[in-house]
């Protein structure tokens, strides 16, 4: 399945652009870059030369597709599982 805008909380977001719009923890929002692994309850961002833990929980992301020029938001509470069983929501 191609990832769309409407279809993205349902896929893996590791190798995604990825920018922190708005999270409880004021000090994650603005940090973006590519997301190098994902766990149930966090995103690991490469940004600036280190990895960032980011809870995906508590914050709003932006994700650009990679075939494209698209930029999709997702609320934290979206995508607060673990990579497989999002896929298997949708499946």
């Amino acid at each position: 399945m191609r990832r769309t805008g409407k279809n993205l909380r349902c896929h893996e977001l590791i190798g995604l652009e990825v920018e922190v719009l708005d999270h409880s923890d004021r000090g994650l929002v603005g940090v973006s870059g590519l997301v190098v692994w994902e766990t149930r309850n966090m995103l690991v961002v490469e940004s600036s030369g280190r990895e960032v833990r980011i809870p995906k929980e508590f914050g709003r992301f932006s994700f650009k597709l990679a075939d494209r020029d698209v930029s999709v938001t997702l609320d934290g509470r979206e995508i607060a599982r673990a990579p497989e069983d999002r896929v298997k929501m949708c499946g």
